[in-house]
């Protein structure tokens, strides 16, 4: 995986979390050292991610970041949404821990 794809995989997992998320805890999601996890926070909060928090107490995305729009139609949006809410109530965690990352985006 690019650290291009690490960030942006960050900056989603932030998105799921609603409350302050630890370090460690992002890390292990990630399968990345807590040293690589501090350095692309930084990264991201250098180039204007509204992210808060810090080593010991946890990260929060502050509600309201937006990453560029897909390009959807009204339908296409609507299918994914329904198609979404039903696989992440399915009991594969892969699939929806994915169905609910589409639906944040």
């Amino acid at each position: 995986m690019s650290r291009s794809e690490r960030l942006l995989d960050l900056i989603q997992i932030l998105r799921r979390h609603r409350r302050p998320v630890s370090g460690r805890a992002l890390a292990e999601e990630m399968a990345v050292s807590i040293r690589t996890l501090y350095r692309d926070i930084a990264t991201l909060q250098g180039q204007g991610a509204p992210i808060e928090g810090e080593a010991g107490l946890g990260y929060v995305l502050k509600p309201g970041f937006m990453l560029p729009p897909l390009m959807f139609t009204d339908e296409e949006i609507e299918a994914i949404v329904l198609g979404s809410r039903w696989v992440a109530k399915q009991p594969d965690k892969r699939l929806a821990a994915a169905a609910a990352d589409a639906l944040s985006k």
